[in-house]
């Protein structure tokens, strides 16, 4: 059992949320799928790194994709963390703080430069922008 892999306990609280359909092709264990899909996400390793033991790569992807727009995630952390009682905690990135000037990559950085007084004249400063689409005149 690898670090990444679900509890006995975690298992039996998600194996009866998991969609079951018996027609067409024997599923592959859905366990097997979903650590693999775990060490993924938990590891932050592409797709196509993910170890033999979890299955094929491709049938981990689509069952993340495809339980992704049938709201089974949904279902499954809502149950995860009932069934810890509470004492479970989850981070997404809406909840983690990028350093100040993260957010001002893409859409360009405001700058302020101050030129150089002259003697006996009060400072001056202008604005700078680098957005998209402007130019500066400055060389």
């Amino acid at each position: 059992m690898s670090r990444y892999d679900l509890t006995d306990f975690e298992w039996g609280v998600i194996e009866p949320l998991l969609p079951n359909k018996p027609r067409g092709v024997p599923r592959v264990d859905d366990r097997r799928v979903l650590n693999g899909i775990f060490w993924v996400l938990r590891s932050g390793a592409p797709w196509r790194d993910l170890p033999e033991r979890y299955g094929p790569r491709t049938t981990c992807y689509n069952r993340f994709v495809g339980w992704g727009k049938a709201d089974v995630w949904d279902r499954l952390m809502h149950a995860i963390t009932a069934a810890h009682d509470g004492d479970i905690h989850m981070i997404d990135s809406t909840s983690v703080r990028a350093h100040q000037q993260a957010p001002t990559a893409k859409r360009g950085i405001e700058i302020i430069v101050s030129v150089a007084p002259e003697a006996g004249s009060r400072p001056r400063s202008r604005r700078l922008s680098t957005r998209k689409g402007s130019r500066s005149s400055s060389a």
